[in-house]
């Protein structure tokens, strides 16, 4: 007699454009997996076209089966308001685990509303750490870490920084998963996608991306960080794709922009052609910083602090306060071959029972 297929049900939490990424490469590993079906929330942290929707288009993501339209308060009331919506949807759905990516207010709303229910936690891009409690994003990871079940590294030092703090169990170091959406970005796009606007053969270009709320909600800080860029307009003819919230604190702030050049938030694969024309990156996205040196591109990260500690001493990134990058510039082969998804998926496949 044939053995039934034992059908995993796993219900997944994004909200923001790096987890868009992610998740297109496990949904569509999950999507070719009989045994595996994902049901996911999208919470709306980010809502705008520009930020959301286009990129489940471009990445040919399988639309969400819940959209919770959560994008306005504080932080608080915004993780709370998602976590109530949240808590509906596992009542209704029943799933057997709850994945989350990252460290957003999504991530951790995600996170909480399953352990609640005593629904195991999956965290995709765990131990994470920047060692600044200031940081929004700092709390949400070490919270999420703290109550998740599995637990999935980028990076070995993701593994020793959990282990630091006590946690042991369902641990693994599986490379990252950008990885796996650039090698598919460039097998879908290649060379071919136009910018508007913007020449991708000159021989000068750097791309820009700057909204977390540590620089642009300090007037202090964002009006250094674009004295800063603009004295490096002199070598670089820098493309800053402007963020809502940065376009509204540049207003609020009078901050001058002085030569960067200004365009409207674009798509997945407008910023990875963005990224394979540039010299250099400027960001304070975590994300960013990886993908620049999936495309081999330096980064300068604007911010005090990086978790991703690797690519600094492997000599792609520096911090906007440091003069020199280190050297040599050598591979991060801890980031994997591409495969993260899969073996994502086998494990969870292994580890999690119905």
């Amino acid at each position: 007699m044939e053995r039934a297929v034992v059908m995993l049900k796993i219900v997944t939490v994004v909200g923001a454009r790096p987890q868009f990424i992610k998740a297109a490469v496990l949904r569509e590993l999950f999507e070719s997996s009989p045994d595996i079906k994902e049901i996911l929330i999208h919470t709306g942290q980010h809502y705008d076209v520009s930020m959301s929707d286009i990129f489940f288009s471009d990445l040919n993501i399988k639309p969400a089966e819940y959209k919770l339209g959560i994008n306005t308060g504080g932080p608080g009331q915004t993780t709370g308001r998602m976590m109530e919506e949240i808590e509906k949807v596992l009542q209704i759905e029943k799933p057997d685990a709850m994945l989350v990516y990252g460290d957003t207010n999504s991530t951790l709303a995600g996170a909480l509303s399953a352990v609640k229910l005593h629904i195991p936690v999956i965290h995709v891009e765990a131990g994470l750490r920047s060692f600044n409690k200031r940081m929004p994003e700092e709390i949400n990871r070490i919270m999420t870490d703290h109550v998740s079940d599995y637990l999935f590294c980028s990076t070995e030092t993701g593994v020793t920084n959990l282990q630091n703090e006590n946690i042991s169990k369902n641990i693994f170091h599986v490379g990252d998963i950008m990885y796996d959406a650039t090698l598919k970005a460039i097998r879908d796009f290649g060379s071919n996608v136009v910018v508007p606007g913007v020449d991708l053969s000159k021989d000068n270009l750097a791309i820009c991306t700057i909204h977390r709320a540590e620089n642009t909600d300090a007037p202090n800080i964002l009006k250094s960080i674009f004295d800063y860029l603009n004295e490096q307009t002199h070598l670089y003819e820098i493309i800053l794709p402007l963020h809502p919230r940065t376009e509204k604190a540049l207003k609020e702030h009078s901050v001058d922009v002085g030569n960067i050049r200004i365009i409207s938030p674009v798509g997945y694969p407008q910023m990875q052609a963005l990224l394979a024309a540039s010299k250099i990156a400027f960001t304070d996205s975590g994300g960013l910083q990886k993908e620049a040196y999936f495309h081999k591109v330096p980064c300068v990260t604007l911010r005090g602090e990086t978790e991703w500690v690797e690519l600094v001493d492997a000599g792609w990134n520096r911090l906007w306060t440091s003069e020199e990058f280190a050297q040599p510039r050598l591979l991060v082969e801890e980031y994997g071959s591409g495969d993260t998804g899969e073996k994502i998926v086998k494990y969870i496949k292994e580890y999690i029972k119905n």
